[in-house]
């Protein structure tokens, strides 16, 4: 069996530096070291229209957004597959057979799921899709026999549910779908980036995001207003670095590079970190030099991002090609599960030839 990658976002907007830092990152790195046989990247459109089904104009224009900012971050199209998940009918079908393998009390306990209702406020009135998403997630995964899925902390309950569909299913029928892992992000203090207001994680609904594209301009102004510590109010004040998005974000993105480029009053961050705990270090000055580490980072993705749209058909045709390579695996995996499920009817050339000779003989 290979080592198979699958991973993918919902295409509600653009990508954001919590996306990068969760999976994206690793995505590349992953493509580029070429250790996985093969590796499938998708928009997750259809999980996306389970919270915005009044309104599919929002997903159908930021697909190619998601596009944009994938091929501007670096995924090639040569060493991973680009697909969109409604163009592939079979993945609709096994969430079909693998939603009789599991209790609704089950989906109730996965605590991304409680998070996700609480958010969108539908604690009252839960839209049958939206609840049945972790199994529909677990179908992608099990589709193309991914063995590895790179992916935030926060994914790990949905990861846990897709492990238990593939073990009742192989004990039920036959030993045809693969068990996933997932691959957390190097950085533990990354590995769950907050938002600009501190919140714990970073969210287009929560408009607390750094988003890929946003211009110099647009980041200056985020970073600006980003929380810090409450308790610094004062120059000489002791700062805490705990729980500030400012040091979180530098903890993720700032180099020693960067402070040799921009603040060689300091050779690292452990330095800057130990002055601002001591204080006599101002939130501003911390802030400017994030706004310098993160524009440096951003800017070759803002101009990659601007050549590739420059021709918008050639996106569709890479998504087009990598939809149909997507779609052959599906095909084959699907096959493998009818057979094992027995729902294979007319390929199955000894049911036909037992039944005849039945009714031959009644």
């Amino acid at each position: 069996m290979g080592k198979i990658i699958l991973t993918g976002d919902r295409p509600t907007g653009k990508l954001h530096l919590g996306h990068y830092v969760g999976s994206l990152r690793r995505r590349v790195e992953l493509q580029n070291a070429g250790d996985y046989d093969r590796m499938f990247v998708f928009m997750a459109d259809v999980q996306a229209l389970t919270d915005n089904a009044d309104n599919p104009e929002r997903i159908r224009q930021n697909i190619i957004n998601v596009a944009l900012d994938y091929l501007a971050a670096g995924l090639d199209p040569e060493k991973c597959v680009l697909f969109i998940q409604s163009m592939i009918p079979e993945l609709a079908e096994l969430t079909t057979y693998l939603m009789n393998l599991i209790t609704v009390s089950r989906v109730q306990r996965n605590p991304t799921v409680k998070t996700e209702i609480k958010m969108r406020n539908f604690e009252a009135n839960i839209p049958l899709g939206f609840f049945c998403y972790p199994v529909s997630q677990a179908a992608d995964i099990t589709l193309f026999k991914a063995t590895t899925v790179p992916a935030g902390e926060d994914q790990e309950p949905m990861l846990e549910v897709t492990r238990e569909l593939v073990r009742r299913f192989n004990s039920t029928y036959a030993e045809v779908l693969v068990e996933p892992n997932i691959m957390l992000p190097e950085n533990q203090t990354a590995r769950r980036l907050p938002g600009t207001d501190g919140k714990e994680k970073m969210s287009k609904s929560l408009g607390n995001c750094i988003y890929l594209s946003d211009s110099a301009d647009e980041v200056w102004q985020k970073v600006r207003s980003m929380y810090t510590d409450p308790t610094h109010v004062n120059l000489n004040d002791p700062g805490h670095v705990e729980g500030n998005a400012v040091f979180t974000y530098l903890d993720a993105f700032s180099t020693d590079a960067d402070f040799a480029e921009f603040w060689p009053e300091y050779q690292n961050l452990d330095e800057l970190k130990a002055h601002y705990e001591r204080g006599g270090l101002g939130d501003m000055k911390c802030k400017k030099f994030l706004n310098q580490v993160l524009n440096k980072f951003l800017e070759p993705m803002r101009q990659r991002r601007h050549e590739f749209e420059q021709d918008i058909p050639e996106i569709y045709n890479i998504l087009r090609k990598g939809t149909e390579q997507a779609r052959e695996v599906a095909a084959q995996t699907m096959s493998e599960v009818r057979h094992a499920m027995r729902i294979d009817y007319f390929d199955d050339e000894e049911l036909i030839r037992q039944q005849t000779e039945f009714f031959r003989n009644k």
